[in-house]
């Protein structure tokens, strides 16, 4: 499922037209993004956990010299999904 089936599909299921679904989707996406950009944890109970991990920097090589290079240091997103939408799936 892409960005725009999931907009139809929330506008089906809640009876919006699919302006105000796109409104919606794009509203939880931009807060999500916001407040993991501000170091927060978003928590939806039964869905999952929005977090924010850091990498530490390190070393690599490049595959095609073998020469060794620096890899900078990152602030990565994780999801951890929730109980209920792990046994939803089994």
């Amino acid at each position: 499922m892409n960005k725009q089936e999931l907009i139809a599909a929330v506008a089906t299921s809640a009876g919006l037209g699919k302006n105000e679904a796109s409104r919606a989707v794009e509203a939880v996406f931009d807060t999500i993004s916001a407040s993991l950009k501000k170091g927060d944890e978003v928590r939806l109970v039964g869905f999952g956990t929005f977090a924010v991990s850091k990498r530490k920097a390190s070393i690599g090589r490049n595959p095609r010299t073998r020469e060794p290079m620096t890899i900078k240091a990152s602030n990565q997103p994780k999801f951890k999904a929730g109980k209920v939408l792990k046994d939803s799936l089994n």
